[in-house]
This record gives C-alpha cells, sequence and structure tokens, in this order.
C-alpha cells in the first residue's frame, strides 16, 4: 500500500458546484463586514450625540445665570420704581386733598355740624333705627334737608349709568350742592359723599394701597374736577396693587366705573324722610287677614246674642 497514490476526480457538474458555493460564501463574507461597520458608524453617531448635550446644557446653564442676574436685577429696579409710584401717588393725594376754594369749606363745615347735630340728637328714622348708624337713605336725606334749612341747594341725586365693553351697569346714590356764582363759571356743583373712604377699600390690597386710602376723608365735600382727580389718584393705584399683587383688577374698580358714580347723568330729588326724636319708636299694626276678620265678627256676633238672651 506504501507508495500508493490515490486519486479522486471531481466532475466537472460537481466543480461547477462547489465553486458555486464557495463564490457565495466568500461573497456573503466581504460584505457582511461592510454591512456591520456602517452600523457602528451610526450607532457611534447616534451615541455621540450625547456629546454636543453636555455642551448645550453648560451653555443653558449660563443662559439661566445670566436670565436670574437681569431678573434681579429687574425686580431691583421695580422696587425702585414702586417707591417712587407709591410716594408720587401720597404726594399727589395730598395736594389735592389740600387745595380748597371757599365754598367747598363753607359747605363742608355746614355738612360736618348736620352730621354732629344729628348724632347727638339720637334721632331715629322712618325705618325705626337710629339715624346716626342705620339707614343711609335716611341720613342722605336728612343731611340734605338740613343743608337747604342752612341756604344750600342741596339734593340726593341718582346716577344710573348703562353696561359697557368696559365696565358693568349699576346706580349709586350721594348729595351735592349747587351753587349760583357771580362769576363766568355760572353754577359750581359740590359732590358730598358720607362714605368716601369705603368706596376705594379692596380687602386684598397691599399696605402701600391701603395707606394711601386712609388719608382719604371718610366724608368727601368737593367740587366735580377735585373728586375727578381723586378718583384718578386712587384707580391708578388700585391697577399698580392688583399688578404687584398679580391679581385680576375688577372692572367695579376702574377708572370710568368710579368716574360714573359720582359724574354720569343723575336725577336730583329733594325730599325728606319723617324722623322722631328718641329711640322710641311707634309699633307695628299687626296684621290681619281675612280669616282673622272674619272670626272676630262671628265671635262678637255670638256674645251679643249671647247678652241679649241673658
Amino acid at each position: 500500500m506504501a507508495g500508493v497514490t490515490i486519486t479522486t476526480r471531481i466532475p466537472v457538474a460537481g466543480r461547477r458546484d462547489w465553486l458555486s458555493d464557495t463564490y457565495h460564501e466568500f461573497e456573503y463574507f466581504t460584505q457582511q463586514p461592510t454591512a456591520s461597520l456602517s452600523d457602528m458608524v451610526f450607532g457611534f453617531l447616534e451615541e455621540s450625540e450625547g456629546l454636543p448635550q453636555s455642551v448645550s446644557s453648560e451653555e443653558e446653564c449660563r443662559k439661566i445665570e445670566n436670565l436670574v442676574e437681569d431678573e434681579e436685577k429687574e425686580n431691583i429696579g421695580n422696587v425702585d420704581e414702586n417707591k417712587s409710584f407709591w410716594e408720587n401717588q401720597h404726594q399727589l393725594l395730598q395736594d389735592t386733598i389740600c387745595r380748597t376754594t371757599s365754598l367747598e369749606s363753607r359747605i363742608r363745615s355746614a355738612t360736618k355740624e348736620a352730621l354732629i347735630e344729628i348724632q347727638t340728637e339720637n334721632s331715629v328714622c322712618a325705618c325705626g333705627r337710629p339715624l346716626a348708624s342705620g339707614c343711609r337713605d335716611c341720613l342722605m336725606g336728612e343731611v340734605s334737608g338740613r343743608l337747604r334749612n342752612a341756604g344750600y341747594n342741596s339734593a340726593i341725586c341718582k346716577s344710573k349709568w348703562r353696561s359697557s365693553p368696559d365696565i358693568p351697569s349699576g346706580e349709586h346714590t350721594f348729595l351735592d350742592v349747587i351753587e349760583n356764582t357771580s362769576s363766568k363759571k355760572g353754577e359750581v356743583r359740590v359732590i358730598i359723599e358720607l362714605n368716601f373712604r369705603a368706596e376705594f377699600e379692596m380687602a386684598r390690597a397691599s399696605e402701600d394701597y391701603n395707606r394711601l386710602v386712609r388719608r382719604l376723608p371718610e366724608v368727601f365735600v368737593g367740587k366735580v374736577e377735585r373728586l375727578s382727580s381723586l378718583i384718578k389718584i386712587l384707580c391708578s393705584a388700585a391697577k399698580k396693587c392688583m399688578k404687584q399683587r398679580k391679581m385680576h383688577m375688577g372692572p367695579w374698580r376702574k377708572q370710568k366705573y368710579m368716574q360714573a358714580k359720582w359724574l354720569s347723568a343723575c336725577k336730583r330729588t329733594t325730599s325728606t324722610p319723617l324722623l322722631s326724636m328718641g329711640y322710641s319708636s311707634p309699633l307695628p299694626k299687626p296684621r290681619a287677614s281675612m280669616l282673622t276678620e272674619d272670626l272676630l265678627e262671628k265671635l262678637s256676633n255670638v256674645h251679643s246674642t249671647a247678652v241679649e238672651v241673658l
């Protein structure tokens, strides 16, 4: 057996199949690394997106720091601006209140005297309540009557206005005095509001606004021009207060609404309520129904019949 060489012949057809299979396998291996390399490249790019993110986060941190610094500077500027605003409002309010005319002073003194007299007399209005601390309508009627007795053309004014896109409808009652002057101005109108300070009070107002309102007189007596100036000052302060507190300002707090209360068209009346002195008031008559009246009549008839029989 040594030296014997065994030779195996591969058929031509079988050789072609083997070469074909080898070629396909070679083609597979030569193409497969190319696809995996492409996947690795794109995979790396996707993973490497974290690098720009770290850079962008640093930029975002710088932006946030800059925004914080700008906000702090803006807050400091707002504090100075707010302080200047409220100081200016206080000065404007003081100047407006202190300026007065002789006519305003005389009507103011007469109004004050009337209120003191009503309080000391313990008058009771037609509603049966103490006039000084009870019915507002009766109190206005009594003050207006006393001003007329003092020689002033005083009346109760009731203003009424329709709703608009800016403000809702409403109505308000107050007093006024119309004085005829010899000057070119002709008639001069003086407004009297017995509860002036309360008209501008707000429940959740800031201390700056409350301090401004506390400087208002409880009873306002002044000309239309002075009242208009006060309304502008207080409504501007209310708007600033709501903005600082980041709250919505109701339409009834706006300048147009407050002006409509006293400066819109109104109806003047001079009726005076009936008053009684002292706190004793007549008891109201009992109301009897038709059933009660019929029963009383029957009882009286029965009683008279019994008397006649006896």
